[in-house]
């Protein structure tokens, strides 16, 4: 289950990725927009301030996210990813950081970038940090013995997650396509106690906050803390640095 509350705590540097992605978008009269998981919506309605005379779906698969962005006036719907089609008149296409959660998105990409209109804009923006401590960390204490039973089941993703750049930009290249691709590691200031144990508890940790009740849920968090803590220790400001790799992909179907 997503909490909107928890995904929104880390807003500005969960935007940032975003703009710098969009940025690269070359149009001013798309016909139809799509925010390919849109989460809350909060980002949703920058796609509608910039191209308002566009039809803008809004599609997500989480349903508490569907309903947070509903709050926000966007006429958002259930829909996941695996199961979306474009439409005609699809001129741009914005996927912010949903499809590390497909492993099968590689063969989403040609199929989705086929059936885009000559003209039409792909964009989409993954994380690229699965082998950080962060989440090297919670792997390792789901593998230990007193929790390996519980989540043995459980999927945590890892390096694999995600293609390399380059394979995005060879999935993409495809006939006459220009793509533009590029990565980044956001150096991020973080505040508060256990900020990086926040960020991942609205994220990587929510295959696990599903399998666990609520005591188990706090004794792993407790147990994770330290770890998190020590690869990614405070400054003397309590301020603690969280670097975050994404991947960004923009192709232009000519």
């Amino acid at each position: 289950m997503w909490d909107p509350k928890k995904y929104l705590a880390f807003t500005d540097h969960r935007a940032r990725p975003f703009f710098d992605l969009i940025a690269r978008i070359d149009t001013d009269t798309p016909r139809r927009v799509v925010d390919l998981g849109c989460g809350p919506g909060n980002l949703t309605e920058t796609l509608a301030e910039r191209w308002p005379h566009a039809h803008l779906d809004a599609v997500d698969s989480a349903p508490e996210m569907v309903e947070a962005a509903r709050g926000r006036g966007i006429d958002a719907r259930v829909l996941d990813v695996r199961e979306w089609v474009p439409e005609p008149d699809t001129d741009v296409v914005v996927s912010n950081a949903v499809l590390q959660w497909v492993p099968e998105h590689s063969d989403l990409l040609r199929i989705w970038l086929d059936a885009l209109p000559h003209g039409a804009w792909f964009a989409m923006q993954v994380p690229g940090n699965f082998e950080a401590p962060s989440h090297r960390e919670l792997r390792a204490l789901a593998a230990e013995p007193r929790w390996r039973d519980r989540l043995d089941d459980v999927e945590l993703r890892g390096g694999d997650a995600v293609p390399d750049p380059a394979d995005y930009a060879t999935i993409l290249a495809t006939g006459d396509v220009t793509v533009d691709v590029w990565e980044t590691t956001y150096l991020q200031r973080l505040s508060g106690p256990d900020p990086v144990l926040e960020w991942v508890s609205g994220t990587a940790l929510r295959p696990i906050r599903a399998v666990l009740d609520d005591t188990d849920w706090q004794r792993f968090r407790g147990e994770l803390a330290p770890r998190l803590r020590a690869a990614y220790p405070p400054n003397q400001d309590t301020s603690t640095w969280f670097p975050f790799r994404r991947l960004f992909a923009v192709a232009h179907k000519n």
